[in-house]
């Protein structure tokens, strides 16, 4: 389903990261069927070529742009914002959708571990932001999404550094909301639960072989823990980041939504 208008992000440029998969392809398709020229990155470019077809194939005259990069390297940082900008013009959108999990419990971290999804999942993102949200300023307008978690909202077992990563990066989204909202630049964050990706599918993997599981009877047992009884699926996170992307949401700041069938309430 498709509830914005084709014209509802016209004449916007949006970096989507992470976008060879999950949430960040999704999102990509989603903003590109909305009217924004979008640019895709992250480290595979044959799967990002796969993210421009389906947006090609879904707005046939969509303008996307593909820059494979890493994201943890700051000469990587700057070449994608400089390459974008002279494809597209001026970033005037970022969705931060790059992440990476690791289900390890404490007495199994290792430093290398907890370097990692720090690196991925929250300094990296700060650091590329800072380098957008610069020339937002200058153009006095911009909108800014991260995508969190609800670990980013409450600790579970065998989750701590991932959950640790994400709490840094609901701390950063409310910390740079109140700092941007005066430069004409609006910052939230959204916080999925279980959602139907190739990364949730490996983190049921590793929940089955702790239970004994099969994958189909872990994917059931999770789904059904929830009140809505299934998972996310990943258009509909697309959809959530699409609309605090929009002028309809211009009064929404520093904001962490919860995507999770119910399984968070309060």
């Amino acid at each position: 389903m498709m509830p914005f208008a084709e014209n509802a992000l016209q004449n916007e440029h949006a970096l989507v990261t992470g976008s060879t998969r999950g949430i960040g392809r999704e999102t990509a398709v989603t903003l590109a069927r909305m009217g924004a020229d979008v640019t895709v990155t992250g480290r595979n470019k044959e799967k990002l070529e796969e993210t421009k077809q389906l947006i090609l194939d879904a707005q046939p005259q969509a303008h996307v742009f593909v820059w494979p990069a890493d994201i943890t390297d700051a000469s990587a940082r700057s070449e994608l914002v400089k390459a974008a900008e002279g494809a597209h013009g001026p970033l005037s959108l970022l969705v931060n959708s790059a992440g990476v999990l690791k289900r390890k419990f404490v007495d199994e971290l290792e430093e290398t571990d907890l370097q990692e999804m720090m690196d991925v999942n929250y300094t990296s993102t700060v650091l590329l932001t800072q380098l957008v949200y610069k020339r937002m300023q200058e153009q006095k307008k911009g909108a800014i999404v991260n995508v969190s978690s609800l670990s980013g909202l409450r600790g579970t077992p065998g989750n701590s550094a991932y959950s640790a990563s994400k709490f840094a990066i609901t701390g950063f989204t409310q910390s740079l909301a109140l700092e941007a909202i005066g430069h004409g630049i609006r910052v939230n964050a959204v916080c999925p639960g279980y959602v139907q990706t190739e990364m949730v599918e490996q983190l049921m993997q590793t929940k089955a072989e702790e239970t004994g599981r099969s994958l189909e009877e872990q994917m059931q047992v999770s789904a059904d823990s929830l009140p809505s009884r299934r998972m996310t699926q990943p258009e509909e996170v697309a959809n959530t980041i699409a609309y605090l992307l929009t002028d309809a949401a211009s009064n929404i700041v520093g904001e962490a939504v919860k995507i999770s069938g119910g399984s968070v309430v309060h």
